[in-house]
């Protein structure tokens, strides 16, 4: 009698579990600023699922809320969380995978403005393979280098870089993202 809820009740907690994030360094987080440009929508869909992907976080079609760049959390909404990094730093990352998805993995630097990326800092070629009795630690646990050599004045403004963490899982077709805010110190 009671096995068929049993059964709704564990596969509807399947559905709504995570699947991946960055929680060190801060990434940025949705706020007002956030629900100003992509909408009420989008913010709660992160505050439901933060480590969801980013096709289900649904935008309000504006030109200003690109989902693509740090899943449309906005810098105003994060300035507090700005990371301070030197030329050459080692900086150690820890990332959630609640439930792993096997695909391409990278940590870049990107030019906000643009959207572009700068610099890659690390590549998996494999990451997140769910077909693995336990993921490697590295896929949780992992360090870049901060690069020696960006143009003069380049990442050197709050707001202007940020490093993204960028997953793609190829099985079930969904992206993830992350962004750490960060300058350059000289």
């Amino acid at each position: 009698m009671f096995t068929p809820t049993i059964l709704a009740l564990s596969l509807f907690t399947t559905t709504i579990l995570a699947h991946g994030n960055i929680t060190s360094p801060p990434a940025r987080l949705p706020g007002p600023s956030m629900s100003s440009i992509c909408g009420p929508a989008a913010v709660a869909a992160i505050n439901a699922d933060g480590t969801g992907p980013l096709e289900n976080i649904p935008s309000n079609g504006s030109p200003a809320c690109n989902i693509g760049l740090c899943k449309g959390a906005q810098f105003a909404d994060n300035a507090a969380i700005v990371q301070q990094y030197a030329p050459g730093e080692m900086v150690n990352f820890t990332a959630q995978l609640p439930i792993p998805h096997e695909g391409p993995c990278n940590v870049s630097i990107v030019d906000t403005a643009s959207n572009t990326m700068i610099e890659t800092l690390l590549v998996f070629d494999s990451y997140a393979d769910e077909n693995l009795a336990q993921l490697p630690l590295n896929n949780t646990q992992f360090s870049v280098q901060m690069p020696v050599d960006l143009k003069a004045g380049q990442c050197m403004q709050p707001g202007e870089c940020t490093m993204q963490w960028f997953w793609f899982g190829e099985g079930a077709q969904q992206t993830y993202e992350n962004c750490v805010d960060f300058v350059m110190t000289a």
